[in-house]
């Protein structure tokens, strides 16, 4: 039976890779090849493929979940199925759900090449470069803090001007980050659990390895900083250069202070941590709006904290929430109109309604309990 369930689910992700370039941009002159035009002219079967892959990513997560509870998951193969995950979705197409790995290019593009400073000067003013067809925030500024635009080198310069060499190099990047927040969430939490929790996390596989967001990158120099937190010297260096990523960590700040003062932290720290950016996240669309990939501020700190109880339910019911409210814009191709309330809804709803089941169920159980 696990052997099925392993088969079934590394031919879900290839299903799910070769599904993600039915999304590919139509100016994106390098892939134009195998661009079909498919999610733009037939929205709603698009929609309906997109409901039942994320539906059945979710399945996946529960049955591994339900396996390791019954010891018929071992390390060994988690590290497998990590491992599987990154290397199949590694070729999957980055744009599917979001735009942001085309603009960390012309970022590191507008810096390395051009020698111009990201944060003065915008990409659009490049007339006539072929990455303008396609990079939807060409006429910003750097929106990400300078070790970021440095990181982005790496990359960058081993795509040797190649732009599908170094879209690929930008993904295997953040795959490796990837990797690398799974190893600190084991050895912070010293629980398998917590790393299928994190690391197979449907939202937290698509936001990293199918979209590549710099997310992931900033949180393992947070996770580091926690792992190193008795050098306490490394470990301020370290949050400092995730702070340096994307800022929103600046959030933590009290809890480093605590960790300077104090000569040893309990457990609770990563609960204190994970409140603090899930606070940001929530305020989140007071700047813009509130993105899915903004869940991995606060997942792998809360996932150390715990992998047990009602919070880890409505945490991936968050999860699986965020990930459907792609929805609205993917079925009608605005961002206006009813398509924000409907994209709130799918967040909202479900952490709502099993909210109050669960605060139902206590006060029932509470009142029987007393009557006896």
């Amino acid at each position: 039976m696990k052997k099925l369930i392993f088969s079934l689910y590394f031919f879900f992700l290839l299903s799910f890779g070769i599904f993600s370039y039915l999304f590919i941009d139509p100016n994106l002159i390098y892939l134009s090849r195998v661009y079909t035009g498919f999610a733009l002219t037939n929205r709603s079967l698009i929609t309906l493929g997109y409901s039942l892959f994320i539906s059945s990513f979710f399945v996946f997560y529960l049955l591994f979940l339900m396996m390791l509870k019954r010891n018929k998951l071992s390390i060994k193969e988690v590290v497998t199925l990590i491992f599987s995950t990154t290397v199949i979705l590694l070729f999957a197409y980055p744009a599917m759900l979001s735009y942001d790995i085309f603009n960390y290019i012309a970022t590191a593009k507008l810096l390395f090449f051009y020698h111009e400073n990201p944060y003065i000067i915008m990409p659009i003013e490049f007339a006539g470069d072929p990455l303008l067809l396609f990079v939807h925030a060409a006429n910003k500024t750097a929106l990400y803090g300078p070790f970021w635009i440095l990181l982005t080198g790496v990359p960058y310069f081993l795509g040797f001007g190649n732009f599908l060499v170094t879209l690929f190099n930008f993904k295997l990047f953040i795959a490796i980050f990837y990797l690398a927040s799974s190893w600190l969430v084991y050895k912070l939490s010293n629980n398998i659990k917590s790393v299928v929790l994190f690391s197979l996390n449907p939202l937290v596989i698509i936001e990293s390895l199918v979209s590549g967001h710099n997310d992931i990158v900033m949180m393992v120099f947070v996770l580091a900083s926690l792992y190193l937190a008795k050098k306490k010297l490394i470990g301020i260096v370290l949050y400092l250069f995730s702070v340096l990523i994307k800022y929103s960590t600046i959030f933590l700040f009290p809890v480093y202070v605590f960790i300077v003062m104090k000569k040893s932290f309990s457990k609770k720290i990563y609960l204190y941590a994970s409140i603090l950016m899930f606070l940001i996240f929530l305020l989140s669309p007071l700047r813009e709006e509130l993105y899915p990939w903004y869940a991995i501020w606060f997942l792998p700190l809360l996932y150390i904290f715990t992998n047990k109880g009602p919070l880890v339910l409505l945490t991936n019911l968050l999860c699986f929430g965020l990930l459907l409210s792609y929805l609205p814009f993917m079925y009608s191709g605005t961002y206006f109109g009813l398509t924000p309330l409907i994209k709130y809804l799918f967040v909202s709803v479900p952490v709502g309604l099993t909210f109050l089941f669960i605060t139902i169920n206590k006060l029932v159980w509470q009142k029987s309990s007393n009557r006896f």
